[in-house]
């Protein structure tokens, strides 16, 4: 999972779409606007029409086939028991509840894969109290040199013969594994801590504004949102 995100993040700060150009904040309204419809509505026809947009976007954005693959798959996996459960005689029922995850997963996607994380967290930084907003920020970073540190000890501990034996033993190993990775990430967060007040820090993290800077590949962007209000009002009332 930790590698999906470091190559999801990778992929967003070297991509070179007009969808990576454009800016974060656009990219943002226009995924806010579709998550919105389709939770809103109950119209088949305009959540096809959500989630085929939410395809392309992600499609034209040049992200791999496979992470794409995995996000349109992933809330059928999940979903599975509930859709059966929900299930009331009707084909459109199952379909609704099925559209609704998709189209969400595959725009939230887009916007993840085509913006880069300090853009993505400067507008919550303004919306949520600074603290949590840095929070976020933070434990964001601290994610991928965990995970890195995780996997490494893993390692170690399979080629020193740490990882195999009797299922007791190793439930002790992993223990120990997950308690050396507590106590790192402890470590880790006063070290960040203490160099951050020594620089001076002064309760704001995600202080850059560029992530609101318009550029001419926002007006994509903007017919993108124009379709989007033109479905909506077209295939509301539709079945």
């Amino acid at each position: 999972m930790i590698g999906v995100m470091a190559r999801i993040d990778h992929l967003a700060s070297r991509g070179g779409t007009v969808w990576h150009r454009a800016s974060a904040l656009s990219k943002l309204i226009l995924a806010l606007l579709v998550l919105a419809l389709a939770l809103a509505t109950r119209s088949l026809a305009l959540l096809g029409a959500l989630y085929a947009l939410a395809a392309a976007l992600a499609l034209t954005s040049r992200l791999p086939l496979r992470l794409v693959a995995i996000a349109a798959g992933y809330p059928i996996v999940f979903s599975g028991l509930f859709l059966v459960s929900a299930w009331d005689g009707t084909w459109q029922t199952p379909a609704r509840l099925l559209l609704r995850p998709l189209a969400a997963s595959l725009i939230a996607v887009w916007l993840v894969g085509t913006t880069p994380y300090p853009d993505l967290f400067a507008p919550l930084s303004r919306v949520l109290p600074r603290s949590v907003g840095d929070g976020l920020f933070l434990t964001y970073r601290a994610l991928f040199d965990i995970g890195a540190r995780g996997e490494r000890l893993w390692r170690a501990m399979r080629l020193r013969g740490g990882a195999g034996g009797a299922n007791g033993r190793r439930l002790a190993q992993a223990g120990d594994g997950f308690a050396t990775l507590v106590l790192y990430a402890f470590e880790r967060s006063q070290r960040q801590y203490a160099t951050m007040r020594l620089r001076g820090h002064q309760g704001r993290i995600c202080g850059c504004r560029h992530y609101a800077e318009l550029t001419p590949f926002d007006g994509w962007v903007a017919l993108v949102a124009a379709l989007v209000v033109t479905a909506a009002c077209v295939l509301w009332r539709s079945v």
